[in-house]
């Protein structure tokens, strides 16, 4: 007999059996799940827990961190209350709640912490669907606080107004509405402390719930909802990017009376960029701040070569005399919050220039005046030497680096003449998050990009943008390198398990800006923060550093060559063969006398013009590993007795 023409095939039959077996299987766990929740809601005491619950969302430990301290604070107020990771909890235990705080931050997309993510997911689905009720959680108090950056637009602690908004549509009653610690103001931890002591009054049943003691409690503290929509920040883009909760003294709305005159400018209704508390925060690691928004520090290569102890990479790779060198930035605030920062975010961030601004000369002014006095500070120090410590005193170098993006000052332009009328040169860096603003930047010594990612997954990942188009913006800065005529870097860092296995797209990313310059350098580890995830194991050995400078040569087909190194910064330094090698040797150094006329003469020069011969030791391969044998060697005995090279 002939097959007939509706005849199935085996193989069909048993994947629509399979389909068929998938779907009834869903759909018996969901009428299970279905029918735990409704006896949940109808049963007016299911075994109620008897200890709160606290819970983080937090992805790189600050909401953690907050978290343990309240319950530490509840615990010696005599409320037991267990801190919860939300990866570990079972959702369906909700119902036995009678008492739930959490803390949660925003992540990717205005999404939760991946640590709470199923959570959240649980929350929505009950909140969505009609069949389990409004009672699930009706016998359950709870409070939010959320951690957030409002340079965010939309998505401003998106996480814990949709916790505050799941948990009231299933029964629970919201003790007192959402604070918000805001990072762009400096505070968190203020604020945080001040939700902190409401919500142990509420317990304690000193402050009211919904009105009274409870009302003038949160108008005391700046949440008044007039405030907080007639402070609305200026437009930013309402794009949906990767937020973080940041550590760090960063505040929120609360701070009304943070500044002298509410954060103000009395000129022009403006802010001053660093509050109070971001001040405190950033001079105790050892900034001295110009102003309302700039910065300098004494960098430890600075007091180093003052003592003749050698420079840093700069100093090998360009001939910049490090004991004359002056680290400073005309802008604190950034644009990016990188995973390796080494001030661990106690900066400002955002996306514009919405700050009073002061004067160019007025900052290099006190930006000399200031790193003068640190160097006179190091008089009587063991080790520095006179003749160092004099020339220390009238710098000759400028590095705009430090901290924040120095582009998004303003008038760049006319601090970077002054710095060149006094025969200062400038070292800048950049976020590669402003083309525009490098396409207007006025000539420097040396113009640095920072390229911390090869591809647009990992660049989010490792610079963690505010903008949406962050990576066309990344792109944009590399092309706008290529009409600069003075000596352009990109600068790459490399991190271990993030971004050191890119070979082939770096190599891809050297196309655009063609950079007449590589700097290649390992990571450095600045210790545990909650800003970062990084630990000693993301950091590279200079030999990996090597490896990857030498792939990467190969992969520009010889454009590129390794150039020179310094071991103890493990830093590798690539340059175009076709401009820096001449018969044979490399002209990597600067001539900066020869600069500075080129800038008095107002002409055009490139690159090329100002290039100086460099000296077989930085060279890569060299015995002397980038150490200048003019300076002593300093060996620093460790407590396991290992000696470590000190330069």
């Amino acid at each position: 007999m002939m097959a007939t023409s509706h005849s199935v095939s085996l193989p069909s039959r048993l994947a629509l059996f399979a389909l068929l077996s998938l779907s009834s299987s869903f759909f018996l766990w969901k009428s299970r799940r279905l029918r735990r929740l409704r006896l949940s809601s109808q049963n007016p005491n299911p075994d109620p827990s008897p200890r709160g619950k606290l819970f983080f969302a937090s992805q790189t430990g600050t909401s953690r961190a907050l978290a343990g301290r309240l319950a530490e604070r509840l615990h010696a107020a005599g409320f037991p209350f267990d801190l919860v990771d939300p990866r570990g909890y079972e959702p369906e235990d909700l119902p036995k709640e009678t008492l739930v705080l959490i803390v949660a931050s925003t992540w990717e997309d205005g999404k939760p912490p991946p640590n709470a993510e199923f959570l959240a997911r649980w929350l929505a689905e009950s909140a969505e669907d009609f069949r389990v009720g409004s009672l699930l959680l009706s016998r359950c108090r709870f409070a939010v606080f959320g951690v957030g950056s409002r340079s965010y637009g939309e998505t401003f602690n998106a996480t814990a107004k949709d916790f505050s908004r799941w948990m009231r549509a299933v029964g629970a009653t919201e003790m007192l509405p959402i604070w918000e610690g805001d990072v762009d103001n400096g505070d968190v931890d203020e604020v945080f402390d001040s939700w902190s002591q409401n919500v142990i009054g509420l317990l304690k049943g000193d402050v009211r719930e919904n009105g009274g003691h409870l009302a003038s409690t949160l108008e005391i503290n700046g949440f008044d909802s007039v405030e907080v929509e007639e402070e609305e920040e200026e437009a930013m883009e309402s794009a949906v990017v990767d937020m973080e909760d940041i550590a760090g003294k960063a505040p929120s709305r609360k701070s009304t009376g943070a500044l002298s005159n509410g954060g103000q400018n009395g000129d022009n209704g403006l802010r001053e960029m660093v509050t109070p508390i971001i001040r405190t925060s950033l001079e105790k690691q050892g900034y001295k701040i110009i102003g309302s928004h700039s910065g300098v520090k004494l960098c430890r290569w600075t007091k180093s070569q003052l003592r003749g102890r050698g420079g840093c990479y700069k100093h090998s790779f360009y001939g910049i005399e490090s004991h004359r060198c002056m680290e400073a930035t005309p802008s604190l605030a950034c644009a990016n919050k990188c995973v390796f920062c080494w001030r661990h975010h106690t900066n400002p961030v955002g996306k514009s220039w919405r700050w009073k601004m002061d004067d160019p000369l007025v900052i290099v002014n006190a930006a000399i005046d200031q790193h003068t006095k640190m160097i006179k500070q190091m008089k009587g120090v063991p080790g520095v030497k006179q003749e160092q410590l004099l020339e220390g005193l009238s710098p000759r170098h400028c590095a705009l680096s430090l901290v924040g993006e120095p582009i998004m000052y303003p008038e760049i332009n006319s601090l970077i003449d002054e710095l060149h009328s006094r025969h200062i040169s400038t070292f800048l860096v950049t976020n590669a998050q402003f083309p525009d603003r490098i396409k207007m930047l006025r000539s420097v010594t040396q113009l640095y990009v920072s390229v911390d990612a090869a591809t647009k997954d990992s660049l989010k990942a490792i610079d963690r943008p505010l903008f949406s188009d962050f990576w066309e913006r990344f792109v944009d800065s590399l092309k706008a390198l290529q009409d600069k005529e003075q000596r352009t870097v990109y600068r790459l860092t490399l991190v271990k398990g993030w971004n050191a296995e890119d070979i082939d797209a770096y190599a891809n990313l050297l196309g655009i800006g063609k950079p007449d310059l590589v700097e290649i350098k390992g990571v450095t580890y600045c210790g545990s923060s909650a800003t970062s995830k990084l630990t000693m194991e993301n950091v590279p050995w200079h030999s990996d550093v090597k490896a990857f400078s030498e792939a990467l040569a190969v992969k520009s087909s010889g454009e590129y060559e390794v150039a020179c190194e310094h071991v103890h910064s493990c830093c590798v330094l690539l340059a175009k063969a076709s401009k820096f090698k001449v018969k044979g040797q490399w002209f990597t150094w600067i001539d900066y006398e020869r600069f500075h006329e080129l800038v008095a003469s107002g002409k055009p020069f490139k690159s090329e013009d100002y290039m100086a011969l460099t000296p077989s030791w930085a060279v890569y391969g060299a015995e002397e590993g980038g150490f200048d044998p003019d300076q002593s060697r300093c060996k620093k005995e460790r407590r396991h007795g290992a000696a470590s090279i000190r330069g």
